[in-house]
């Protein structure tokens, strides 16, 4: 007689290719979670980063030189963690500024890298100070405008977390159109552009940054960070470079 049920044996066979059938897309899902947070990440990135340059810009447009203007290079480029600090005037409008702080157009910015305790960890940021027209009133009747581009703790605001390296190289065009480093000249004019670059870490790799050190490259995370001149070609860092145009340069 002939039987209807199933033998031990196929039911054994059946669970263990059922079992491989689940491990595999298991996997697979696992690995498209993976690839899906990775790509958003990076999109997240791109948007901030775009965001990001387009503050800069939009500041940097609207520069007005000033020979106690800060461009401060930290590091020489490709060779180490650039820590650029830049100050200038800018007109900005209205909106940017209080009812009691606005007396004018005339602002003053300034961009640098600051480490923030945040839960116990150091995060690097990028930070932005800006002082209203008032205070740049002031300098300005004190000949102290130098002042306007101190950090203020609890004033500057971050722009960007994660951020490694920020480079700000002061330039100016020849008359042939290329464009070389500018040289501060006394009674002369500011740049005429800024050739700014971001180097950001990406999330994984910045959780694993705990201190000043860590975000030096000190220690084992020299391998992680590996070479300033190659940031490119890591894929837990993203670069971000673009040419931008100061205010007073007809460019």
């Amino acid at each position: 007689m002939k039987s209807d049920g199933f033998t031990l044996m196929e039911l054994l066979v059946a669970m263990a290719v059922g079992s491989v059938i689940l491990l595999a897309a298991a996997t697979f899902l696992g690995g498209t979670g993976e690839t899906y947070n990775r790509v958003g990440g990076n999109i997240a990135a791109e948007r901030e980063a775009r965001a990001l340059v387009s503050q800069i810009a939009d500041d940097l447009g609207t520069a007005l030189y000033h020979e106690d203007g800060v461009f401060d290079e930290n590091g020489a480029a490709g060779a180490s963690w650039a820590s650029d600090r830049i100050g200038f005037l800018s007109l900005q409008p209205e909106s940017a500024q209080t009812d009691a702080g606005r007396i004018g157009d005339v602002c003053a910015v300034t961009y640098y890298l600051d480490d923030l305790d945040i839960d116990g960890r150091s995060l690097r940021c990028l930070m932005r100070g800006f002082r209203e027209s008032k205070d740049v009133f002031d300098a300005l009747s004190a000949g102290s405008v130098s002042s306007l581009f101190g950090a203020q703790d609890g004033v500057d605001e971050p722009l960007a977390f994660g951020v490694l390296a920020f480079e700000a190289r002061p330039k100016e065009r020849t008359d042939q159109g290329e464009w070389i480093d500018w040289v501060k000249v006394d009674g002369g004019d500011g740049p005429d552009a800024l050739d700014v670059r971001l180097v950001i870490a990406r999330n994984d790799l910045a959780m694993k940054l705990t201190d000043a050190g860590d975000w030096d490259g000190g220690g084992s995370f020299a391998r992680l960070l590996g070479d300033p001149g190659d940031a490119g070609e890591n894929k837990d860092l993203e670069v971000y470079q673009t040419m931008v145009r100061f205010g007073n340069s007809a460019e």
